[in-house]
Order: structure tokens, then sequence, then C-alpha cells
């Protein structure tokens, strides 16, 4: 079998310029390519420190996601301080999913939905858990 050299996730969003211009802003983004085709983004690569993701405008046959449904792809961050960055996110324009808080897996976090649809899950480990702690924690809720 080939070696996979690298997964990288692509968002897909309705206005790629603005995208650009939010994720920047929010994260700290460095925009390292973005292509054009009659002014739509056809492929842009960001970076986030050795983070890498990609971008690209709704067509061609895939649709940017429904903002009031939810996206069937989450994006994760770890992160050292959940509270900054989400009020980073926030400040830059996205919406509160679900608000930081202490998390019963062991983590500090929460959820916001970017304005292009996205959900992006921010997370800053306050404990270190084994799995069997986590998983009985879980079992233990309400």
């Amino acid at each position: 079998m080939a070696d996979i050299i690298r997964i990288t996730p692509k968002l897909v969003v309705g206005d790629g310029a603005a995208a650009l211009a939010f994720y920047t802003e929010a994260l700290g983004a460095t925009v390292e390519e973005s292509y054009t085709v009659d002014g739509r983004i056809v492929h842009a690569t960001l970076t986030v420190g050795v983070l890498r993701f990609e971008l690209k405008d709704a067509g061609d046959g895939d649709p940017a996601p429904v903002a009031d449904r939810h996206p069937p792809v989450l994006m994760s961050l770890a992160v050292t301080d959940a509270d900054a960055v989400t009020d980073r996110l926030l400040a830059a324009g996205a919406t509160v999913v679900y608000p930081v808080a202490d998390q019963e897996y062991g983590a500090r976090g929460g959820r916001v939905a970017d304005p292009f649809g996205h959900h992006w899950m921010v997370s800053t480990p306050i404990e270190s858990l084994g799995p069997d702690e986590v998983q009985a924690r879980l079992d233990a809720l309400p």
C-alpha cells in the first residue's frame, strides 16, 4: 500500500475572499496561496502555525454548508487558551454554538460557527485523564 503523506481539510464557502479575511483575523492564519477563476477562489491554502487547511468557493458540484444546519465536518482546534481563541473568533464574526466551559473529558472548550457555516471546536486540556476515566465521567452524565 502507498503511504499517506498528509490529510488536509478543505472548507467549501460561499464567499472565499471574506473567508480568507475572517480566518486571517480570527485564527491568525497566513494565506500561503490563492487561485481564482472568473473571480471565484478555486483553491487557497492557509496555515496556522505548523497546521494547514484549504478552502474554495462553492461551485462545480461543491455546495457551501447551510448556516442553519449542522455541517458534515467539524474543525477541531487544540489551543493553549480556549477562552482567548474563542473570543478572537467571536470578535471576527463567529457565533456561539456551545459556550466555552470545563468539560467532563478533561478539557475547557466550546464550539463556534463561523460566518460561512463551518463549526470550530476549541479546546484546551485542563487535566490528564485516561480513556477509562473519560468514559466513566461520560457514563455518569444525567
